[in-house]
């Protein structure tokens, strides 16, 4: 009998690995660190390859400048230092979502929603409606295109071609938004990839409230606590 189970030899994604004729050493980074003494400042801590030593001071002037010169750049850094420094480990991210609409003085909420999500996006919206909160929900199918019409093959449409099957529209999302004037727009659940479209196409400032991973329950980090165990899906990256 044939498993039906996930086996990582079969991924395309671990056909790959090892392809390379020449593997140079990485660049070292803020992932290479173990002191983390850029919370601090803590400059006799620093290592070699610190970023805060290394990047350049026009850069750093440059990045800082936004901060200080817009307005709402400024304010929504403001704004979320105050509520990590008094909710920190007390609040869920809903919860810290809404305390930063109301402390930015949003009053319509824009949502990008895939729909196989739309049962939690309802039970959001309702948490919303309780704050006095106006909103506006986009689900990714809407404009029902056919997947044919942008060049995807039927060999990768999840009914391979049996029917119509209406692509992801992120960029028709962003901008059902932006022609309905949102303040702030919050993501559920697009795809990879969809949701780097939305953000690219998105007028207004934008925040993810669920990030999508089917097979984890939409908590992709759970793949990343389980790489060193025997139920890692990341083996032979990590061997």
């Amino acid at each position: 009998m044939t498993s039906s189970r996930h086996t990582t030899s079969a991924s395309p994604r671990n056909a790959r690995i090892g392809k390379s004729p020449t593997k140079r050493a990485p660049e070292l980074t803020c992932s290479s660190c173990g002191v983390i003494a850029c919370k601090s400042a803590d400059e006799d801590r620093y290592p070699r390859f610190c970023l805060t030593t290394r990047t350049s001071g026009e850069l750093c002037d440059e990045a800082f400048s936004c901060y200080t010169g817009n307005e709402e750049e400024g304010r929504i850094s403001r704004v979320s230092a105050g509520i990590e420094g008094e909710f920190y480990g007390r609040m869920t991210r809903v919860e810290e979502t809404i305390e930063f609409i109301h402390r930015m003085g949003y009053k319509k909420i824009g949502i990008a929603t895939c729909v196989g999500l739309l049962d939690e996006t309802k039970i959001f919206v309702r948490i919303l409606a309780a704050h006095e909160l106006d909103y506006f929900v986009v689900g990714c199918k809407v404009g029902a295109i056919d997947k044919s019409d942008i060049g995807v093959p039927d060999s990768q449409k999840l009914n391979r071609g049996s029917g119509h099957e209406s692509m992801c529209n992120p960029i028709l999302q962003a901008k059902s938004l932006e022609a309905h004037h949102t303040d702030l727009n919050i993501l559920i659940g697009l795809c990879v990839g969809h949701d780097t479209l939305f953000i690219k196409h998105s007028a207004a400032p934008t925040t993810v409230m669920i990030v999508k991973d089917r097979v984890l329950g939409h908590n992709p980090v759970q793949a990343l606590y389980l790489a060193t165990s025997g139920y890692s899906r990341f083996k032979e990256e990590l061997s």
